[in-house]
């Protein structure tokens, strides 16, 4: 069972769950580490982690290091694509946000969205917000595009010109939304939505009201889901047994059995186009510099796990509207 331990750590940060909601914290606690540890043995390139999450007493495994590479590539390759579409005339809801600092490193790189919106439980926002308020560094380019002296921020929101925290409920459609709009969303504008491993932790219901919402709220808009994929193998069902035992149910796997049903679920509940790949096949399509480059960080001796991870996550996204922006033709 020692493949076991490393499998749930390609877990990410979720919404509320009633039973469930600690062991659904420490998944996101979990990611969190994972991405730490892969930056500071050079995956990729994050200045701002460091100041949102402790370092990992314990060395994270090759391969899951490699995952968390290709997933952070993915999801930010798309977000790059519809930014471009858009001309960054567009806003971003990043649902389940943990303790990402996507915000951060689009501003440095000149690709911030009209405004910037993170929900995630409101623990897990205080924690957050706490950090960004005793950090110069994080805190610091929120206020240069705010126009006041003060940042409007209570214990779980912070709302700013260009970026918004909020706590929240991911079930609770009325107060998700109402929250939103306190912060200034603009359901005009194109909107990119993204959740990692978070709809995975509802209900197939409960997701299916949320990807309706989404789909019903804005006019042109374009959503992204990082979860599991292919759970009905011997494979999956350790990686679901492992995550039990940290009393963390995967509520929605039935809606996790093969790349067809992500994209399906997608398509019934009001998106016009879906796509989906698996993580290997993305890995598998890097630049061979790139690969080249995160292979020579640290050995991998168990090539057969690291291909089997892969094939138990995916990367989909789906579009509404937006024909003149071509947001149709975005793929990975």
């Amino acid at each position: 069972m020692a493949t076991s331990s490393r499998e749930s750590s390609f877990s990410s940060c979720a919404s509320n769950s009633d039973l469930d909601d600690e062991g659904v914290r420490g998944t996101c606690e979990d990611a969190s580490l994972c991405k730490r540890f892969a930056v500071s043995i050079g995956y990729w390139h994050d200045p701002y982690i460091e100041h949102l999450v402790r370092q990992s007493k314990e060395r994270k495994a090759p391969e899951i290091n490699r995952g968390y590479f290709a997933r952070v590539h993915g999801v930010s390759q798309l977000i790059k694509a519809f930014l471009r579409k858009t001309e960054c005339h567009c806003q971003i809801l990043n649902l389940g946000a943990g303790m990402d600092t996507t915000f951060w490193k689009l501003k440095d790189e000149g690709l911030l969205p009209n405004k910037y919106f993170e929900v995630d439980f409101p623990m897990i926002v205080t924690r957050k917000l706490h950090t960004i308020k005793n950090k110069p560094l994080l805190v610091r380019p929120i206020m240069e595009l705010h126009p006041e002296d003060t940042l409007q921020i209570d214990g779980h929101m912070l709302d700013s010109k260009r970026y918004a925290i909020i706590g929240a409920d991911l079930r609770d459609l009325s107060e998700l939304e109402e929250k939103l709009k306190k912060c200034n969303m603009n359901t005009q504008l194109p909107t990119l939505l993204i959740t990692e491993c978070v709809l995975v932790y509802m209900t197939p219901e409960q997701s299916a009201n949320l990807l309706k919402w989404a789909a019903s709220s804005f006019e042109t808009a374009m959503f992204i889901n990082y979860e599991q994929v292919n759970m009905d193998d011997r494979f999956g069902q350790i990686m679901i047994e492992n995550l039990r035992r940290r009393q963390c149910d995967l509520a929605g796997v039935e809606t996790c059995k093969s790349l067809e049903s992500q994209k399906e679920r997608l398509l019934l509940n009001g998106w016009e186009t879906a796509s989906a790949v698996n993580m290997m096949e993305l890995y598998s399509g890097l630049p061979r510099a790139e690969v080249n480059r995160i292979e020579s960080l640290e050995f991998l001796d168990e090539l057969e796990l690291l291909e089997q991870l892969m094939r138990h996550y995916c990367l989909c996204w789906a579009t509404r509207g937006g024909q003149e922006l071509g947001l149709k033709e975005i793929t990975y």
